[in-house]
């Protein structure tokens, strides 16, 4: 016998409950702690220019920083990737116009770059030069950040000095710039990384006197009259 249809009974509507992951604050990973990242990258640098890539581990920078071999990769998954940054991050020199030297003449400018704090900076970073070599031809961006780094700062002084000598009348117009700025970092990188001998005071002012003003025109003794009529003397006793 056939039952006789029964109309569905309307469901009863439950009471919406909150979503209990919304209800609950998010738990979040430790957070990264950039704080100790300028003594990681000093400490990475320093171990660098010491050893060289090849020598140089994890554990030299951790032990040099005291901070964790943990802390190290969490950050840097790679020894490559810590070196990219700790170059990338060296202090440059200052390259504004207005806070280098400006002497008056080419030789003066030029000579007061000369000091002690400038020159243990410049041999400092030639010797982190001479800790990548090895890494250079594996990594061709290293050769972009350490160019950048260590190399086109020193280049930009030099092209600042060398610019206001042309606008002084001092050297010639069609004198080539970008080569003449050059001369002096190559000389002393070639000195520091093929004949691995130091830098000093004399070796800078022996290129400043028998290379660069020479190849500008000008010597130790050369007297040159520049625009305003004013005689600058460019010898050894008026830097």
């Amino acid at each position: 016998m056939t039952q006789p249809f029964l109309a569905a009974e309307p469901a009863q509507e439950r009471p919406v409950q909150p979503a209990t992951i919304a209800s609950q604050p998010v738990k979040l990973g430790r957070k990264r702690d950039h704080t100790r990242d300028a003594a990681i990258l000093e400490a990475a640098v320093a171990v660098l220019a010491e050893t060289g890539y090849d020598g140089m581990t994890i554990d030299m920078v951790a032990a040099r920083a005291k901070a964790g071999k943990a802390t190290l990769y969490r950050r840097w998954p790679s020894k490559a990737e810590l070196v990219l940054d700790a170059v990338a991050c060296l202090k440059k020199a200052d390259t504004d116009p207005a806070r280098l030297p400006d002497t008056g003449t080419l030789r003066g400018d030029l000579l007061a770059m000369v000091k002690p704090p400038s020159i243990e900076d410049g041999k400092r970073k030639l010797q982190i030069m001479a800790g990548l070599m090895s890494m250079l031809n594996s990594t061709p961006e290293l050769v972009d950040t350490a160019t950048a780094a260590i190399v086109e700062p020193r280049v930009a002084v030099n092209r600042i000095f060398l610019s206001r000598a042309v606008e002084r009348g001092e050297i010639p117009a069609d004198c080539d710039l970008e080569t003449l700025a050059l001369v002096s970092p190559s000389m002393a990188a070639f000195r520091v990384l093929v004949l691995k001998k130091t830098i000093d005071r004399d070796f800078l002012i022996s290129l400043i006197d028998g290379v660069i003003l020479p190849a500008v025109g000008l010597g130790a003794n050369t007297t040159r009259r520049v625009k305003d009529g004013g005689p600058e003397n460019q010898g050894r006793g008026h830097p």
